[in-house]
């Protein structure tokens, strides 16, 4: 239950999505995360890194640790679900505006 609800809290997937193919700066990926606030960044990648999803490279920034990148394996069948039922909620948009 620890890990949910530290995926709940707001940035916390987004962290985990923007890292998911390299490393990224602590600036970049504020600038990827619409310009999160420094200190919600900071503190969403102090309890990443805790639980052990995330580390912290010198000079490379931040990245997925292998849990990290097995989590977000875990985590790709729900970004397909997402992809179509946002495919039918804009498709659904479409087809009800033209009855109006």
């Amino acid at each position: 239950m620890a890990m949910l609800d530290l995926l709940g809290r707001r940035w916390a997937l987004r962290v985990l999505w923007e890292l998911r193919e390299d490393a990224v700066t602590f600036r970049d990926l504020q600038a990827r995360c619409g310009y999160v606030s420094p200190s919600v960044l900071n503190d969403r990648l102090a309890e990443l890194r805790e639980a052990g999803v995330v580390e912290h490279a010198r000079g490379a920034g931040y990245r997925l640790t292998a849990d990290g990148k097995e989590l977000l394996a875990v985590l790709a069948p729900l970004n397909q679900w997402a992809k179509r039922w946002a495919k039918r909620e804009q498709s659904g948009r479409v087809e009800s505006s033209t009855y109006q």
